[in-house]
């Protein structure tokens, strides 16, 4: 009975050194993947984001991606703006809202982008501007409303003069300033591509007491005979209201 019981301790305390051996191996085997930044939990449901005890933002997400309702808030706790997200993209419309809760503008996206009619209200809730979008880029489209609900106009209108030294000096000077030298305007050279405005593509004209200039020379190439011009012009409301004019040049050699 001696011999038996002393065999089978012997028997136990290799199987349990056995065990912590393997236990030993295989967290040894796992270190490494320890060190790899974890992938995404898939979460699904709404998480909120503080700053100093604040919410700054509550996103919804599904799987992991951002899924439905996003807002973001005043210090007060009140709603500041809301974007809806499907798959990870802005679609539909984000709203801005006032401080005090009133809505303030409302911007279309497609795919992430702005793109459509942003819309811009009063605090009374009255429509005050309508500015057209696409694909990200404004266009030329502008409604501006007064709180009576009467369609602004009487924007200035771009004047262009011209002073040919072509036959002498083989320059062409183009001058260019609104009929209201008080607004505040920049000066594009450039073409409305697929009738947007991008300023990827444009050049700022230098301007000097409210006129800009071009100054056009001759040269050994041949060029398309107009010059394209943009005012981009700041309204009372705080748009850009732009102005685009196609001018035709007499020689085919000005650049």
């Amino acid at each position: 009975m001696k011999v038996f019981f002393t065999s089978t301790i012997l028997i136990t305390l290799l199987l349990v050194s056995g065990c912590n051996g393997r236990g030993t191996s295989k967290k040894e085997s796992q270190a490494p993947v320890d060190t790899v930044s974890v992938p995404d939990t898939g979460f699904t449901g709404i998480k909120k984001y503080m700053s100093k005890d604040l919410l700054i933002k509550e996103v919804t997400f599904k799987n992991g991606v951002r899924n439905g309702l996003m807002k973001s808030f005043y210090q007060d706790g009140r709603v500041r703006q809301t974007f809806w997200y499907e798959n990870g993209i802005r679609e539909d419309s984000s709203r801005w809202y006032y401080q005090e809760g009133q809505l303030f503008r409302t911007t279309p996206y497609r795919h992430d982008t702005i793109d459509g009619i942003q819309m811009q209200y009063y605090r009374n809730g009255k429509l005050k501007a309508k500015l057209g979008y696409k694909k990200g880029l404004r266009t030329p489209f502008l409604e501006e409303y007064t709180q009576d609900r009467k369609l602004v106009g009487g924007y200035p209108e771009l004047v262009v003069v011209s002073q040919d030294d072509y036959s002498t000096k083989g320059t062409y000077k183009i001058s260019l300033w609104l009929t209201d030298k008080t607004s505040k305007v920049t000066f594009y050279r450039g073409d409305l591509s697929g009738g947007v405005f991008d300023t990827a593509h444009y050049k700022i004209l230098n301007v000097v007491k409210g006129i800009a200039t071009l100054n056009l020379k001759k040269t050994a190439s041949q060029n398309p005979g107009y010059v394209g011009v943009i005012a981009g012009i700041l309204t009372n409301f705080g748009n850009n209201y732009l102005v685009y004019k196609k001018i035709e040049l007499p020689y085919k050699d000005l650049n």
